[in-house]
């Protein structure tokens, strides 16, 4: 294995010679830099394996110079953040823009020493998986701009080992994000998916921990996702003797399979998706609240279709292309106006109806181009049509008469209120409220009316 290359980046001299002796003698190449000016141009000159990065330097401060590494979405190699002077906020700031990881000085060098070992291996793992071949079929498309920045924030919170929570609408991909953020995790495992079936077949412990019963073993999905990544999909409705059995291992890092000799450590990141409406269940059910805080830690939310427009030529083109040469479909490129059609539906199934919208006309088609009356008779026999598009209703219609009712008060007033700038007179005329009356219903809905004035500003 050749040797790291490290970047010590810090004004204090003592720390910078101390960090070189320790790490040249632990057998990494080391370069380092008093200033942000050396930094840089050792950084340009040849990207480090680890940059061991701190804050607070006289002339440009180490949050500038890791938002400079990080503007194409995460920096080239690990960053470990140095800082004297911490605070949740910089090392919550730090992680935002792809920081590997965040210490205090005094730096315990035994503690560093592992960091920095972990974030070369994974830097190292990271380029591996990039160099194999990938399914793109399994990865988010589109080059909207809200895909770019969700892409780069996969990008970051691949980097770590942390629980991932992805929201969004059924069929909209999550799980392909998931598997995005797998792959360029670096992890030597695969992916393994919770499967709901073989869940109910087996039973919670032994469905997730697995069985020993002398000679007979039956792994868990635990430890078949040891060293990858355990994708639990559609969180809310996952059973609560399931949620209590992943909670209870997630919070102490073992697991022990019925009948073992022994607890083993948790070694699979976890990945999850949900509704967007998920918070508003798991107020309602304590289980289901313990794990939604557990697992959402760096939270991605999967936009719907309908919000990202722009997307849907290259989908339908990348399907176009995809079915042919992987599911040996015949081949038809869609017209412009085909496409424009599919540009102008609400996609309440999202990229999945999508999907199967391409599949259908390429199977059942004719020959030439997909035109737009083919697409139109096509959407009129897609099992999302002629039915309420649920996929973009409101949270509340989930939610008791009460508590919906309260929660459409809100929202409706929330809206005129800054539709009046602010101004309760204004209000009560576009509302039909006497006045007394609006300030007693703001007030008990939780509405300043001061608040929305400045959010108008």
């Amino acid at each position: 294995m050749s040797t790291a290359n490290v970047l010590v980046v810090d004004d204090e001299s003592d720390i910078r010679g101390l960090l070189e002796e320790i790490l040249t003698e632990e057998g990494f190449s080391v370069r380092v830099a008093a200033d942000a000016a050396e930094a840089r141009h050792h950084y340009a000159e040849s990207t480090p394996d680890l940059v061991l990065l701190d804050i607070w330097m006289p002339d440009i401060d180490g949050i500038t110079l890791l938002r400079e590494w990080s503007s194409g979405g995460v920096p080239e190699c690990p960053v470990v953040v140095m800082s004297g002077h911490g605070n949740l906020e910089t090392a919550v700031e730090a992680t935002r823009l792809g920081a590997h990881d965040f210490v205090q000085k005094p730096i315990s060098l035994a503690r560093l020493l592992s960091i920095a070992a972990q974030a070369i291996e994974s830097r190292r793992k990271r380029q591996k998986s990039a160099a194999a071949p990938r399914d793109v079929a399994n990865e988010p498309i589109g080059s909207s701009a809200l895909m770019q920045v969700l892409r780069g924030k996969a990008e970051q919170a691949a980097q770590h080992d942390l629980p991932v929570m992805i929201t969004g609408e059924k069929g909209s991909g999550r799980e392909n994000l998931a598997r995005f953020v797998h792959e360029r995790s670096g992890r030597t495992g695969a992916m393994v998916c919770l499967d709901r079936a073989e869940l109910s077949a087996e039973g919670a412990r032994d469905y997730l921990l697995g069985r020993e019963d002398g000679d007979a073993k039956q792994r868990g999905l635990f430890e078949r996702a040891g060293g990858g990544t355990l994708f639990i999909p559609d969180l809310e409705d996952l059973p609560e003797d399931a949620r209590r059995v992943i909670d209870q291992a997630l919070d102490s890092g073992h697991w022990l399979p019925e009948g073992g000799s022994g607890p083993r450590e948790v070694e699979c990141r976890v990945v999850a998706s949900a509704c967007g409406d998920l918070p508003v269940r798991a107020a309602r059910d304590e289980s289901l609240q313990q794990l939604y805080f557990r697992l959402n830690v760096l939270p991605l939310e999967m936009p719907p279709l309908r919000a990202r427009v722009d997307d849907i030529p290259e989908l339908v083109r990348f399907y176009a292309d995809w079915f042919p040469n992987n599911e040996n479909l015949p081949y038809r490129p869609f017209s412009v106006a085909a496409q424009n059609r599919m540009r102008n539906h609400s996609w309440p199934g999202n990229v999945r109806e999508l999907r199967n919208v391409v599949k259908q006309l390429l199977v059942l088609g004719g020959e030439g181009e997909v035109s737009a009356r083919e697409v139109e008779e096509a959407l009129k026999q897609s099992p999302a049509a002629g039915r309420p598009e649920t996929a973009a209703r409101p949270d509340w219609f989930d939610l008791p008469l009460r508590e919906a009712r309260e929660q459409f008060e809100r929202e409706y007033l929330t809206f005129k209120l800054a539709e009046a700038e602010g101004s309760v007179g204004r209000l009560a005329e576009s509302v039909g409220m006497e006045r007394t009356h609006l300030y007693r219903k703001l007030r008990a809905l939780g509405i300043d009316p001061r608040s929305a004035g400045r959010n108008t500003k």
